[in-house]
């Protein structure tokens, strides 16, 4: 793919983004007054999501959606709500948000392959699919005959449904992804920063760049920064850590990464209504109500382990909020937006048969004090800078710390003295509120975890790399804004225009400058230099595997209900790679991952079995390929090295011959 198209790709997908985000504006100005512009962005993406998935669920064209929007945009110019002046004065938001695009767009362009490591074949073959198909439920392209209802989905429904719209291919879209989400939770930082600072207003975006202080350390001791993510990826004994930045390198657009965009807009409204709930009108708190109820409802279909962090600190919130103002308005809030969060995608829920949790464990043992500081040391150092006078004017409450400490949980106990000096305070901040719901939700991964596939000691994998995720946010977000409080009493920094332009121009070339690699690193997957400068993730494979390269596109033209039979040989390999690439649906892609999905079952012996007996037993071939609705079968180099491939004479029609490929469709 030449240059010029993929700069015509990017314009076409930021330009829808901008069209969403300004027909929304005008209808939440009234509400959020100054903070609409910015949060227009990410409430235009969600109702954007909405729109589209009830299309999908009505099997209807999910183009349709976008008549929303326009009659909206229709509606505000006829009100005449769009006006030079005020556009004018609203484009400092659109660059904060340009920059964060153009940042992530450029360690994209730098890592652009989607390849079998870690998550990538698995994100972009949800996505793919959706494409191919959009409807809902989103049929599993891992295996056939069965849909994405044992996961949540919504953000690959969001990024395949702009990519419908716009008619990105998906090996670009998967590129643009980040750089999507990183414009929006730049935008709607700096909006939080607006809200709350007075100067250092810039400072919460902070958050999705810093790193912990190991980083820093492997980096002193020779690792280059690729090696630094990784040694901290696996810093604590069965699990592992993932900060924004790292998980925006590694390029896996998982589901929880496409979500941050959605948790940092929910952390504004609340940071809004803590704020201006008293000075908004009835019609004011209902609209705001409203899109706490849309963000919510939103979360456990982008990622259920948001849900289960924020659901109960947003009632909580809410409750608080509504003892705080005792009026009947906000007691009306606090029991509509559960109720509408959830009503809003409830034939999500009916539809739902995950092999889901089992449980909450309890008895793990202690997490390694250095190695948890070595990741929340920094935070947790401003937060103890929070308490200090708490400190000093009440010493006796450091004894919560001792039960911890005298059971060998050092890191719990660390945990739980900041925790408790800012419960305890008579009036707290909203940053206190976010460094509480962050300290709480890793003394929650201290104590238990949720249960899952995984047992011994990868027992709590998933609640500390999914929590943890959640917590770097809440924590970072409240103790980046508490020191720029304290910087705001200080004597100003003075910054000039020209200096920010030079800070965004270097923060945009970074990724470039540094080249960061991370297939060589990571499983030692050699890539040409041509594979990497350029937003089409595939475009190795035309240096590498120009066969599958070639017949990846001729499947991409093929019509119909399609599900292709391929080689299957367990997780992080070279297979499922056709499903992977086509969004074709196949018996069954990466085992683990829906043993994970699904539970234990006949299948999980049967499918294998039966693949093998497609390419291996020609007596058996067409009645296997039927059991599965299979219409196609592909044969490539890894199906022959896999099996003994013998296919039958009569039954099935060669329509794909070159490079060493062969796809076969079968007749009747």
């Amino acid at each position: 793919m030449d240059l010029l198209t993929q700069v015509c790709n990017v314009l076409l997908w930021a330009g829808l983004i901008k069209l969403l985000q300004m027909t929304l504006w005008p209808s939440l100005r009234q509400t959020l007054g100054d903070y609409a512009y910015p949060a227009a962005y990410p409430a235009s993406l969600l109702l954007f999501a909405l729109a589209t998935w009830y299309c999908g669920f009505f099997r209807i064209p999910v183009v349709l959606a976008l008549l929303l929007f326009i009659l909206l945009g229709i509606w505000g110019i006829r009100r005449g709500d769009y006006w030079i002046p005020g556009i004018r004065g609203n484009l400092t938001w659109d660059a904060v948000f340009l920059v964060g695009f153009l940042f992530a767009l450029a360690v994209r362009f730098t890592n652009p392959p989607i390849n079998y490591f870690s998550e990538q074949y698995m994100n972009h073959a949800f996505i793919a699919s959706i494409i191919r198909e959009p409807v809902v439920p989103p049929l599993d392209p891992w295996f056939a005959g069965g849909d994405l209802t044992v996961y949540y989905y919504l953000g690959h429904w969001l990024m395949g449904t702009l990519s419908i719209a716009t008619g990105i291919p998906s090996e670009v879209a998967f590129n643009l992804v980040p750089a999507t989400v990183y414009g929006t939770a730049f935008v709607v930082l700096y909006a939080l920063g607006r809200l709350l600072l007075d100067r250092y207003r810039w400072l919460p975006l902070a958050v999705l760049l810093i790193v912990p202080p190991s980083v820093l350390w492997s980096l002193a001791a020779g690792a280059d920064i690729y090696q630094a993510f990784q040694e901290t990826n696996w810093i604590i004994h069965g699990a592992r850590v993932e900060f924004p930045v790292f998980s925006l390198i590694l390029g896996n657009v998982h589901a929880f990464e496409m979500a941050l965009f959605n948790e940092v807009f929910l952390i504004f409204l609340l940071g809004f209504a803590w704020c201006r709930w008293g000075g908004l009108d009835l019609r004011g708190r209902g609209a705001l109500a409203l899109l706490l109820a849309l963000s919510i409802g939103s979360m456990p279909l982008l990622s259920s382990w948001d849900a289960l962090v924020y659901a109960p600190l947003v009632a909580i919130f809410l409750l608080v909020l509504a003892l705080r103002e005792r009026d009947r308005s906000t007691l009306m809030a606090a029991l509509f937006v559960p109720a509408f969060a959830l009503a809003l995608y409830l034939p999500y829920y009916f539809h739902l048969e995950p092999a889901g949790i089992g449980g909450i464990g309890t008895g793990f043992p202690p997490t390694d004090p250095l190695a948890f500081l070595a990741v929340w040391g920094g935070f947790l150092a401003l937060t103890y800078v929070a308490v200090a006078r708490d400190i000093r004017r009440s010493p006796f409450l450091l004894a919560v710390a001792a039960p911890a400490l005298i059971s060998g949980y050092v890191a719990l106990a660390v945990i739980l003295v900041p925790l408790v000096y800012l419960l305890v305070r008579r009036e707290r901040s909203f940053a206190d509120l976010l460094c509480i719901a962050g300290l709480a939700v890793l003394g929650f991964c201290e104590v238990v975890y949720l249960q899952e596939m995984l047992g011994g000691d990868y027992s709590r994998f998933n609640t500390i790399f999914k929590f943890y995720f959640d917590a770097w946010i809440l924590l970072g977000t409240g103790t980046i804004l508490a020191a720029a409080g304290w910087l705001s009493g200080r004597r100003p920094i003075p910054v000039s225009r020209w200096l920010a332009l030079a800070a965004s121009a270097a923060l945009i070339l970074a990724p470039v400058a540094l080249n960061i690699e991370i297939g060589r690193g990571l499983l030692g997957i050699e890539y040409p230099p041509a594979g990497y400068h350029t937003l089409d993730g595939l475009a190795y494979l035309d240096a590498t595997r120009p066969a599958e390269a070639a017949a990846i596109d001729f499947l991409r033209t093929l019509d119909g209900d399609h599900r292709i039979v391929e080689a299957e040989n367990g997780d992080y390999g070279y297979y499922s790679r056709i499903s992977s690439l086509t969004g074709i649906p196949t018996i069954l892609g990466q085992r683990s991952h829906e043993l994970t999905w699904r539970g234990n079952g006949p299948w999980y012996t049967e499918r294998p079995a039966d693949i093998r007996a497609i390419y291996e037993d020609p007596e058996r071939s067409l009645a296997l390929m039927e059991k599965y609705n299979a219409t196609l079968l592909y044969v490539g180099e890894p199906e022959r090295e896999r099996y003994d491939v013998r296919l039958p004479d009569q039954g099935l029609t060669l329509i794909y011959d070159e490079g060493g490929v062969r796809i076969y469709e079968r007749v009747g």
